[in-house]
């Protein structure tokens, strides 16, 4: 079992954006310090929900930092970027940083964030498939060209070559961000493992990993890469002596960064939309995932991992949203929930 953090960057009330920046650079580098698998960072514009606008570019800086860790993106939205100008930086990061990258794409959300980069609502509703199997050619062969509806361009040299890597992969790993019945097929056609939100529980997930398997094996994918499909689950983890306590951390703090961070999400095409009640989902979060002392946390990720088959976690780690809060939680995540997990 691989567990690793997930961080958002985000900026809870009172606090400044600097100040979440920091608590996100501080959290990746106490993981590896407390022998994490990996970090994940998240991508948002515009809204406080998450102070990261380029996850690709906050990879690079901790690949930097660090030295054992594996750094991915969850995700980098693909439709408001080139999937060229995507690739190249991750080819880039994985050929430098000797493998340890990991980039997870995926479609965003309706927000004016397509308004502003240029791409257009239709990148959004039409343009995914298109964009990702722009983005696996060019990672995978020595040359692209392109002559779709979106992008089109004369065939050109990949530079540089993700495979002329000292690795064990001709590439670095791809993820897909993965809400529905839809993305999940588009993502088992071609092999590439899932990451499931921190939004649903066990049961849902592992109905998704079943249609990924059978969508898989039904475009003739072979049996080892189903089989060892690493997906990725994401949750929240916050670790105290009793589960009261652990529960009233996030509780105190993550309803506010809620209805800050959700609210100021703005759609492209004005459509309306419905925000989650903060208080209830931050609740909801508190039973579906490791809040509580250490040895409920290490069930409560072993039970997942039962359920589901996956192996591979990604916890929210800053839900306090106090740094020191936050690097002790990660350090028990480390030094009292691993052990118990094998």
């Amino acid at each position: 079992m691989r567990v690793g953090s997930f961080v958002l960057a985000a900026q809870f009330p009172g606090q400044g954006q600097g100040e979440a920046l920091h608590r996100a650079v501080r959290t990746a580098e106490v993981a590896e310090e407390a022998g994490l698998d990996a970090v994940w960072l998240a991508e948002h514009h515009f809204v406080p929900y998450g102070t990261c606008p380029s996850a690709v570019t906050l990879a690079a800086l901790l690949l930097g930092r660090t030295r054992r860790l594996r750094v991915g993106t969850a995700v980098s939205v693909l439709p408001t970027v080139h999937p060229v100008a995507l690739g190249e930086q991750a080819a880039l990061l994985h050929v430098t940083s000797g493998g340890r990258f990991s980039l997870g794409v995926g479609r965003g959300g309706p927000w004016v964030d397509l308004e502003v980069f240029g791409t257009g609502l239709s990148a959004y509703e039409h343009g995914f498939p298109e964009s990702l199997d722009l983005l696996m050619r060019w990672l995978r062969e020595p040359s692209v060209s392109a002559s779709g509806e979106r992008f089109a361009f004369r065939e050109v040299p990949v530079v540089p070559r993700p495979s002329e890597a000292l690795t064990e992969t001709p590439g670095p790993e791809v993820v897909v961000a993965c809400t529905s019945p839809a993305s999940v097929r588009l993502a088992a056609e071609r092999g590439l493992p899932m990451l499931l939100g921190m939004h649903v529980g066990d049961e849902e997930k592992a109905e998704m990993v079943a249609l990924w398997r059978r969508c898989a094996r039904a475009a003739g994918r072979p049996g080892e890469e189903v089989r060892d499909a690493a997906h990725v689950s994401a949750g929240v983890c916050q670790i105290a002596d009793r589960r009261a306590d652990a529960a009233e951390a996030l509780l105190k703090a993550m309803p506010g960064w809620f209805r800050q961070g959700l609210d100021a999400h703005v759609t492209v095409d004005d459509r309306a939309r419905r925000m989650r009640d903060p208080l209830a989902y931050t609740e909801l979060l508190c039973g579906l995932h490791p809040v509580g002392d250490p040895r409920l946390c290490a069930d409560r990720l072993a039970a997942t991992s039962e359920r589901t088959g996956i192996t591979r976690f990604a916890l929210l780690v800053e839900g306090s949203g106090d740094l020191a809060a936050t690097e002790e939680n990660v350090r028990r995540l480390g030094a009292e929930v691993l052990p118990h997990l094998g």
